[in-house]
C-alpha cells in the first residue's frame, strides 16, 4: 500500500501553510488588531510592531508565504502546491478504500532534545515529512509513544484515519500504547 503523492507533501505544505499564515497575519499591524509599538511613522510602527510581536519562525513563514503569493510566483508555487494537495487527498482516499487505518513513523528520526534544532530550521522542517501529508489531506492522525531509540530519545508511531475515523483510530491507539515498551524500561 502506498500514497505516492505524499512524497511531495513536505514541499506543498511549506508553500501552502506559510502562504495562509502570511495572508491571515497581515491584519496584525498594530492599527486595528494586535499589539502596537509606537513609532514616528506608520511604516516604522508596522515594522516595529511585527518585529516585537512575531518570533523568528513566524517571520520566516510570513516571508516565505508572501513570496509564494506574490505576482509571478503564485501559479508557479502556490497553485502547484494546491494541486499536489488534491493528489494527496485522492491517494489517501484510495488507501482508505482498502484499509481502516494506516500506521507510519511519526518522524524519520527519534525525537531531538528541546532546543537542539532551533539554529537549523531546515532540519526541523524535514522531521515533519511523515506528519504533513495527512495534515494536508485534512484527515485525523495521532502520534502514539512507542518506546525509545538507542540514543535514549522517544520514538513515536502515527495512526492515520479517514475522515470521521477518529473512534477507530483512538481504539487502535490505546491498543498500540498498551503494547509499546515503557519508556522507563527502554531508558534503564
Amino acid at each position: 500500500m502506498s500514497v505516492p503523492a505524499a512524497a511531495y507533501g513536505l514541499s506543498a505544505y511549506y508553500l501552502i501553510a506559510p502562504a495562509e499564515a502570511s495572508s491571515n497575519l497581515a491584519r496584525y499591524d498594530g492599527v486595528r488588531y494586535g499589539m502596537r509599538v509606537d513609532a514616528p511613522t506608520t511604516a516604522e510602527m508596522n515594522a516595529a510592531t511585527r518585529t516585537a510581536g512575531f518570533g523568528d519562525e513566524v517571520k520566516r513563514r510570513i516571508m516565505l508565504g508572501t513570496y509564494a503569493l506574490s505576482a509571478g510566483y503564485y501559479d508557479a508555487y502556490y497553485g502547484k502546491a494546491l494541486k499536489v494537495r488534491t493528489l494527496i487527498v485522492r491517494d489517501f482516499e484510495k488507501a482508505y478504500a482498502d484499509f481502516d487505518l494506516l500506521l507510519t513513523p511519526t518522524s524519520p528520526t527519534t525525537a531531538f532534545k528541546f532546543g537542539d534544532k532551533t539554529a537549523d530550521p531546515l532540519s526541523m522542517y524535514l522531521n515533519d515529512i511523515c506528519t504533513i501529508p495527512t495534515n494536508l489531506a485534512g484527515h485525523p492522525a495521532m502520534s502514539v509513544p512507542f518506546g525509545g531509540g538507542s540514543d535514549g530519545m522517544p520514538v513515536g508511531v502515527q495512526l492515520l484515519a479517514p475522515a470521521l475515523g477518529e473512534s477507530t483510530m483512538f481504539r487502535a491507539a490505546a491498543v498500540l500504547e498498551a503494547a509499546a515498551p515503557a519508556l522507563d524500561e527502554v531508558w534503564s
